[in-house]
């Protein structure tokens, strides 16, 4: 017999605490995968006219 007996109590707070860490795991890694996809997915050009301004405006 253990030294210390574990109560039913325990037992079912160990599956809950269980779950959540999973949860939380899994919306830790879907951040992780959509930031990677966005950071990854951008092109680095510059545009050809800034937000805001037209193309006659420019040429001037």
């Amino acid at each position: 017999m253990p030294l210390t007996h574990e109560h039913e109590l325990h037992k079912r707070r160990r599956g809950l605490n269980m779950g959540l860490g999973l949860v939380l795991a899994a919306f830790v890694a879907l951040v992780f995968v959509l930031t990677f996809v966005k950071v990854t997915g951008q092109t680095l050009q510059m545009p050809d006219t800034l937000p805001g301004t037209s193309a006659a405006a420019t040429e001037g």
